[in-house]
């Protein structure tokens, strides 16, 4: 594992948004999972609000796993989605504990056995051999799911080019590629192959404390179920890391989509913004003018 270097340790405050635009054929129902999830609400300073253009009627709910979710209909033409808000961070990099225990099954509370079984991109029966054959002899909690990490962030390179919506864990494994949700969907199977629940995780992660490396992006990571708490992981950057911002939880990527289309939406613009905010430096709108600029019309599937 990468030593950490990262030493903010003193609270910070950052700007946080995103600007989403979509060409849509026809009317669409969406569901969007695009605001700050409910353990982080009591840092925010400024309010979290989804913006829609045009000014459309919503519902807003909590899911099963507790994300905060937007469900709209909208209207043919060009749909505008966008936020701008505040929020106070500790500072701290990712927290570890070498000694915390894994749980037996026969004693994990019911609700983190869903996390334990196959899902859409995680496909835990078909690498249960590989995740025994390779890790079976580690000790089990915190050491294990550091190996876990280590091995995937060793054994996968990272590479836009070969992103696709429907990549799933078996097949990050067999074409050793991917991007940061595609190295978490590995980690996560073989952390549940190996009987330690593990869900995927979504949001803001800026370059807070590293080097800056363009273009911005909503985040991936993981997090597994040891000594009663869920620790955050990331077989992608295999570093604690600074400034990470959850959005939502859920089995996989399918769970937490930023948003999900009933019908045919085309992307046009998408921009994401994580500046921690520091006197004399662009905020705002004109962080969102200088992104824009760097980021060069980059552009994601959804």
């Amino acid at each position: 594992m990468a030593l950490n270097l990262l030493s903010n340790l003193v609270p910070m405050q950052i700007r946080l948004g995103y600007e989403i635009e979509l060409d849509i054929p026809a009317p669409v129902s969406i569901v969007a999972v695009l605001n700050i999830h409910p353990s982080r609400m009591k840092d925010l300073l400024e309010p979290d609000y989804l913006r829609i253009s045009p000014d459309i009627a919503r519902d807003e709910y909590y899911d099963s796993f507790g994300n905060r979710c937007t469900r709209f209909l909208a209207p043919a033409g060009v749909l505008r989605l966008s936020n701008s808000t505040l929020i106070e961070d500790s500072g701290e990099p990712d927290a570890v504990d070498w000694n915390a225990p894994q749980i037996p099954v026969s004693h994990l509370p019911p609700e983190t056995l869903q996390f334990l079984v196959a899902s859409r991109y995680c496909e835990v029966d078909q690498l249960s051999f590989l995740a025994w054959q390779t890790f079976g002899g580690y000790d089990k909690g915190w050491p294990l799911v550091q190996a876990i990490c280590d091995w995937v962030h060793g054994h996968i390179t990272f590479d836009y080019q070969a992103a696709r919506p429907t990549m799933t864990a078996l097949e990050v494994y067999n074409e050793r590629t991917g991007v940061c949700r595609d190295f978490q969907h590995l980690a996560i199977s073989l952390c549940r192959a190996m009987h330690i629940p593990a869900r995927y995780a979504t949001g803001y992660m800026g370059d807070h404390g590293v080097p800056l490396v363009p273009p911005m992006d909503f985040s991936a990571w993981f997090e597994v179920f040891l000594g009663g708490s869920w620790w955050t992981f990331d077989a992608r950057n295999n570093t604690p890391r600074i400034g990470r911002v959850l959005m939502a939880t859920g089995r996989d990527a399918a769970d937490v989509a930023i948003t999900t289309s009933f019908g045919t939406t085309w992307l046009r613009k998408f921009l994401v913004v994580s500046d921690e905010v520091v006197p004399g430096v662009v905020q705002g709108a004109a962080a969102y003018n200088a992104a824009a600029k760097a980021q060069n019309s980059f552009a994601i599937s959804l």
